[in-house]
C-alpha cells in the first residue's frame, strides 16, 4: 500500500499544480473572484493531502504498521472534496457544494484514523 500511497500523493501534488496554473490563467477572468478562490481551496487540498500521504507512508515505512485505511480515506476525502469543489465552478452546479463536506468528514476520519494508527504503536 505504501506504494501507491506514493504514487497516489505524488499525483495528487503535480494535479494540484496544474489545476493551479489553469485557475490562475485560463479561468481567473471566466469566474467570480469567490468562485476562484473555491477552485484555489481545491487546489491547496490536493496538495496539502498528496504530500501529507507521502509523509504518511514515510512514517509508515519508519514505524513498521500499516496506514492502508487512513490513506484509503484520505485519498477518497480529498478527490471528493476536490472534485465538488473544481466541479462547482466549472459547471456551476450549487448541489456539488453539498457533497464537499462529505470529503472532508473522510479526510477528517482519515487523519484520525492515522493518529490511532500510530497512538498504537509507539
Amino acid at each position: 500500500m505504501n506504494r501507491t500511497t506514493i504514487i497516489i500523493g505524488t499525483l495528487m501534488c503535480a494535479l494540484s499544480v496544474a489545476l493551479g496554473a489553469f485557475g490562475a490563467h485560463a479561468i481567473a477572468e471566466q469566474v467570480s473572484p469567490a468562485r476562484l478562490n473555491t477552485w484555489h481551496t481545491a487546489s491547496r487540498y490536493l496538495m496539502t493531502h498528496g504530500l501529507g500521504l507521502l509523509g504518511l507512508a514515510l512514517l509508515a515505512k519508519t514505524y513498521a504498521v500499516s496506514v492502508k485505511h487512513s490513506a484509503i480515506l484520505l485519498m477518497a476525502g480529498t478527490g471528493l472534496f476536490s472534485a465538488a469543489l473544481l466541479l462547482l465552478v466549472l459547471f456551476d452546479l450549487p448541489w456539488l457544494g453539498a457533497i464537499a463536506p462529505i470529503g472532508g468528514v473522510l479526510i477528517i476520519i482519515g487523519w484520525l484514523s492515522a493518529a490511532l494508527t500510530f497512538f498504537k504503536r509507539l
